[in-house]
């Protein structure tokens, strides 16, 4: 039950950060935490068993009735995670009481804050763990250990998460920002109430939507929609979006393309519809495999529009393309998509700057080139600028912001690293974005220039003392 609550669990477990939160002093029913997994094995000696076990613990507290329990301190963020943590392959599989077993393996070496049992998309155990220790001291004892680790007889790969980290770096060929994002992924808690501000129930102050690299927050990021200024928050996921309530709705800026066959390439509808446009770079919207998409448009489509869109895009590899318009709901829906992926990516990408000192990803308008699937272009950028980083070139659309505050033009889809491929994005969009152009809607802005992987600009905001 200690490690229910302690601060290495508690804010980084959905279920029971969400029972912390649900009363104002945060206590919880006994009942509910007997009912835990876990717990069930000691279900049999009753609660008030369990509820006279919890009174001996220095960390805990039980309320009056005994029916509750809460922690005696408040909340801390944990330092050094990374650092006391380590990596062991080889536990064979699964069992019911391997959760157990290991945490008793472990245990043997030094003290443990946890051991988390690493699995596969589909649930299925890995047969490896890591392991956060109390103490650095404890990765020392373990890697130096004499005999080394074994586990059913058979010894263990083992080495520090640190290690690990760069083993999947350099097996991948990654460097540069590519291999801080790849570590950021192999660190990343699918939920951490540290990275969730207070008016979500989380722990991080309201005004520190993000913070830099010395970790000082940063004022707020805004991302400017079809000409309206829509404030960027972080949702439970640690990932950026925008209250979906106040997202414009330009009618008649999308239109739906069909027929476009197996060996479909963005640029075959986005370069001749950039050229169209006065350079211009329309949202696409497309599922691979699919025979349809959609595309979106920096402004409402006159009949004219329509026309030269249907004239631009006749064929593509010999497929008849039929354009046509889509109806308000769909295009509503495809809206409020285009507006949350580009918060998705203006605030990653934000927050990357801000942590590394640089301005974000690509520089000029080139951002990255590809990225977007299969059929991008290596190396390919849009426009002024020098490749990754840097601070010089920029989309012209920029405004001026208030001071600390940066404002985002974003038009991408997003697609989380890692997970199985829904959805394709444009070449130029990078992995989390799709298609958008210079003028296309959602810019970022203020004093320091960062670049969103669509190429659009975004100003670092300045830090708060």
């Amino acid at each position: 039950v200690e490690f229910y609550f302690a601060d290495s669990n508690l804010p980084y477990d959905k279920f029971m950060w969400q029972l912390h939160t649900k009363e104002k002093d945060h206590w919880i029913s006994i009942e509910t935490v007997a009912s835990f997994k876990r717990m069930r094995e000691y279900s049999k000696d009753g609660l008030p068993w369990v509820t006279e076990a919890l009174r001996e613990s220095e960390l805990l507290e039980v309320d009056e009735t005994g029916t509750k329990v809460r922690r005696k301190n408040e909340v801390k963020q944990p330092e050094g995670q990374f650092e006391r943590s380590v990596y062991a392959k080889g536990f064979g599989e699964e069992d019911p009481k391997l959760q157990t077993r290991l945490e008793e393996f472990f245990q043997k070496y030094a003290s443990t804050n946890e051991v988390r049992m690493r699995r596969d998309s589909d649930k299925t155990f890995k047969s490896s763990v890591f392991v956060e220790f109390t103490e650095p001291s404890g990765v020392t004892a373990f890697l130096n250990a004499d005999p080394k680790p074994t586990w059913e007889g058979k010894e263990l790969l083992i080495m520090t998460k640190a290690a690990y980290c760069d083993m999947k770096i350099k097996e991948k060929n990654l460097t540069g920002r590519d291999a801080e994002r790849k570590k950021g992924m192999l660190n990343k808690r699918n939920f951490n109430a540290f990275t969730l501000p207070v008016s979500q129930g989380g722990l991080m102050p309201d005004d520190a939507i993000m913070a830099d690299g010395t970790g000082k927050p940063l004022k707020e990021l805004y991302l400017d929609y079809f000409g309206k200024k829509l404030l960027i928050t972080k949702d439970a996921s640690g990932n950026g979006k925008v209250n979906e309530e106040e997202i414009p709705f330009l009618k008649g800026s999308t239109l739906k393309f069909e027929g476009v066959g197996e060996n479909f390439s963005w640029n075959d509808i986005k370069s001749p519809l950039r050229d169209l446009f006065d350079g211009k770079t329309p949202f696409i919207d497309y599922a691979r495999g699919s025979n349809s998409g959609l595309v979106g448009f920096h402004k409402e489509l006159s009949d004219d529009d329509v026309l030269a869109v249907k004239k631009t895009v006749r064929t593509i590899n010999g497929n008849e393309i039929s354009w046509s318009r889509i109806e308000e709901e769909e295009e509503k829906k495809f809206q409020i998509m285009r507006a949350q992926s580009g918060a998705r990516n203006a605030f990653r990408n934000a927050e990357e700057g801000a942590r590394t000192g640089h301005g974000g990803r690509g520089g000029g308008r080139g951002g990255r080139g590809g990225r977007g699937g299969r059929d991008r272009e290596p190396g390919r950028g849009r426009g002024r600028g020098r490749g990754r980083g840097g601070h010089r070139g920029g989309d012209r659309s920029e405004a001026n912001g208030k001071d600390g505050e940066k404002t985002v033009e974003a038009n991408g889809s997003d697609e989380q690293t890692g997970e199985k491929r829904k959805r394709a994005v444009e070449p130029d969009g990078g992995p989390d974005v799709g298609m958008r152009g210079q003028d296309a809607p959602p810019v970022l802005q203020s004093a320091k220039k960062v670049k969103t992987e669509t190429g659009e600009v975004a100003s670092a905001p300045a830090t708060s003392s």
